[in-house]
């Protein structure tokens, strides 16, 4: 049987200062069955040079997808798997963000998931605090954290400790192409919108399946806070209204027109 190939999308927005380009050209080299593809979020540094200069190191397992201007990461990482689903060679997609916050070491642990549970499309990494793990987080984006979680948890009706998290991989499949065919409605939680999308839909393709069983969580060794992240607390707020809005959405069947 041959190897599965992985895409991970990396979006990006003025990360000139902070990508590591080195690091993941590495993974690149001692794994040699993924690939990834840079999303430039209309940067006005010179994140795109950058991008491009990866690309030419390794054209073959390396593409960069520009958007031209600033839509926001949840559109970034839409994009960039839209792009993904277009190449149809990959079997499993995921994102990570573009400072290495979830070390790319990482991506193996989630992608076993997929593929010792058949009925599972996502596997969510997640940042738990556990002896022997080494989680590094501010305090006040901790404790937000926490209470995001709480209350995705009520909009989603699902026992998730961690949707925010930057890394994420999925099982490509068709419906992920209905599923973000349309622009996310939140900018800030859009893993909450996007994990939203994939329960209203299972939920009226195929009622039997329980939706827990489609989402598996896994908790990461190792997530630590970089400087320069350019979440706010003012964003913070944003992100509350957003989760408000999320919860009548989430409530409505998948439209028929979608």
């Amino acid at each position: 049987m041959s190897e599965p190939i992985i895409e991970i999308v990396v979006p990006c927005y003025n990360e000139a200062e902070r990508l590591d380009g080195d690091r993941f050209l590495a993974w690149l080299s001692a794994h040699p069955h993924y690939r990834l593809c840079f999303v430039n979020d209309g940067s006005t540094d010179a994140t795109l040079s950058c991008l491009k200069a990866l690309a030419e190191v390794n054209p073959a397992r390396v593409r960069v997808h520009d958007l031209g201007s600033n839509s926001g990461k949840g559109e970034a990482v839409r994009h960039g798997l839209l792009a993904v689903l277009g190449a149809n060679k990959a079997t499993y997609m995921g994102y990570f963000d573009a400072d290495q916050s979830t070390p790319l070491t990482e991506l193996p642990r989630l992608v076993q998931v997929l593929e010792t549970r058949p009925q599972c499309l996502m596997a969510l990494g997640s940042r738990v605090l556990l002896m022997g793990y080494d989680i590094q987080r501010k305090a006040w984006r901790h404790y937000l954290g926490r209470l995001y979680a709480t209350l995705s948890s009520q909009v989603l009706d699902l026992p998730i400790y961690d949707t925010q998290c930057g890394a994420k991989v999925m099982r490509v499949c068709p419906e992920w192409r209905r599923l973000l065919g349309s622009p996310f409605l939140t900018r800030w939680v859009f893993d909450v919108e996007l994990i939203s999308r994939m329960v209203r839909f299972e939920r009226e393709m195929r009622p039997h399946i329980d939706p827990r069983k489609l989402l598996v969580e896994v908790p990461v060794c190792r997530w630590v806070d970089v400087r320069g992240s350019k979440v706010t607390a003012f964003d913070g707020v944003v992100a509350l209204a957003d989760l408000s809005r999320l919860y009548f959405v989430h409530r409505r069947p998948w439209p028929a027109s979608e």
